[in-house]
């Protein structure tokens, strides 16, 4: 594994970390290799109940590294090795993945960000859609989150101006979960982290199943989809230990097991 990603396990949460904090975690064939290898180990590591995902130094990411390529950049060939994938595996892993984002989230860097389940940032975070100053339309899942976090309006503004929004804003506009003191930022997400990985797994699997499926089904498909995740949610062990816990009045201890 390359060292621009850093994995390591702190019980069951598993910590990816960019690791370029000279170049604010601009993304480099390498690092773009890495952190796909990262996710997909990510997604089938039966022991990971919950990832975290952060940048090194004093930037979440700054987004595609320009340096290395410039204008010769292959961008349809970039998006298909690195960033198609990598937005893929966090959005359908079957797993919750958070995002701890300080200093900038720029361009892909803030779709990775924001293609993650909870997103916290340090109150001093922003959001940045570049690529109109490049010349380009967001990537990176970018045309489709904006519109469904923030609405067309927003979504529209935030890609034609490229100016940023500033984490207190994100979290108003519930681009993110939550902005938090920047000293506080890592403490909050581990503990985020952790607290994910102590619950229901199956449940959250589900949840992000029909999650994915509701922006395009009517609400009469999504009653017949909730139904049919709800049987297998009430199949799993964690259910009848959640019953039973409340029962007996005592806290849960979930194990994420299908069986």
């Amino acid at each position: 594994m390359s060292d621009t990603v850093v994995i390591h396990r702190d019980g069951a949460v598993l910590h990816i970390q960019l690791n370029r904090p000279d170049r604010v975690n601009a993304v480099n064939a390498e690092m773009g290799v890495a952190l796909v290898a990262a996710l997909r180990h990510a997604a089938t590591d039966d022991e990971a109940r919950a990832v975290l995902l952060s940048g090194a130094g004093r930037a979440f990411c700054a987004g595609q590294d320009l340096g290395e390529a410039g204008a010769s950049l292959e961008v349809g060939d970039t998006l298909d090795r690195i960033y198609n994938p990598a937005v893929r595996f966090i959005r359908t892993m079957p797993k919750p993945v958070v995002c701890a984002v300080q200093g900038v989230a720029a361009g892909a860097g803030a779709n990775l960000a924001l293609a993650c389940d909870i997103v916290l940032a340090s109150q001093s975070a922003r959001f940045l859609q570049a690529f109109i100053n490049i010349g380009l339309l967001p990537d990176a899942g970018g045309t489709w989150l904006l519109p469904h976090l923030v609405g067309d309006a927003r979504a529209r503004g935030m890609a034609m101006l490229g100016e940023p929004v500033l984490a207190p804003q994100a979290e108003a506009w519930g681009l993110i979960w939550r902005a938090v003191p920047d000293e506080t930022l890592m403490d909050e997400a581990v503990r985020t982290a952790a607290r994910l990985a102590g619950l229901p797994t199956q449940a959250i699997r589900l949840m992000k199943q029909a999650f994915a499926k509701a922006p395009h089904q009517s609400l009469d498909q999504q009653l017949d989809l909730e139904r049919a995740l709800q049987q297998e949610a009430g199949r799993t062990p964690d259910f009848q230990e959640g019953v039973q816990a409340f029962m007996e009045k005592r806290a849960p201890r979930f194990t994420g097991r299908t069986a």
